[in-house]
């Protein structure tokens, strides 16, 4: 067995704890660059997803403008659509409504259309009516003549009052002072197909009293008769 005083001994001791000591500095210098590499790899990975996730929020910022540009232009537009549609609302009303007055203006259109064409047809009819008694008047001018003592004369008035055909008649023989002094009574036909004075020469207060009587009978021989009656009044007083 060795022993311990021997010098030999201690050196190979020596160079034993140096042999070790050596490998431990290797085996650290190993772990030590194995570290540096480590801690630069994580350095670069942390860089590389800081990097990464400053793009990502760099792009999920953009994406979170574009967004709310999309979300403002949508606003924009749906208000803009809602406008129109409003407007399209307002003009479809507006023509809705201008067709309904339309319609009305067409309807009364057509009933004015048929009442002036009955009133026209009514307007011929009394005309007819007119023209046929007037000329049935005429006709029974010498009746009137012989029993009355009346003239008959047609005329044509001219003011607007008393415009169409009308009928004198002209009364004699009423003033016993004045034989030939004539006294006049104008009278046609209204387009109710009614008699109608139109004047009296002298004039006669109770003229239209008498008109309303003949157009109720009918009875044109019995009102000559009461016009005479009241000239021959007038002429006494």
């Amino acid at each position: 067995m060795t022993s311990i005083t021997d010098p030999g001994t201690s050196d190979r001791f020596t160079k034993a704890m140096e042999g070790i000591h050596s490998q431990h500095l290797k085996a650290l210098g190993k772990i030590i660059d194995m570290t540096s590499e480590l801690c630069q790899t994580h350095k670069q990975s942390v860089k590389s997803a800081q990097d990464v996730c400053i793009k990502k929020c760099k792009d999920d910022e953009m994406l979170f403008e574009t967004i709310e540009s999309f979300k403002k232009d949508f606003e924009h537009k749906r208000k803009i659509l809602a406008e129109k549609h409003r407007a399209i609302s307002e003009v479809m009303s507006e023509i809705e409504q201008k067709e309904m007055k339309k319609e009305e203006i067409i309807h009364k259109i057509e009933k004015l259309k048929e009442e002036q064409a009955k009133r026209r047809d009514a307007i011929e009819t009394q005309n007819k009516a007119n023209k046929k008694r007037l000329k049935n008047l005429q006709k029974a001018r010498h009746i009137f003549q012989d029993n009355l003592g009346v003239e008959i004369r047609a005329i044509m008035g001219k003011s607007e009052f008393s415009r169409g055909e009308k009928l004198q008649f002209v009364f004699r023989n009423i003033n016993h002072s004045e034989l030939n002094s004539a006294y006049i009574v104008t009278m046609g036909i209204n387009a109710e197909g009614a008699y109608q004075i139109v004047s009296s020469d002298p004039a006669l207060q109770c003229l239209p009293n008498l008109e309303k009587r003949l157009q109720e009978t009918n009875n044109l021989i019995a009102f000559l008769a009461n016009i005479r009656k009241e000239f021959i009044a007038l002429a006494r007083q």
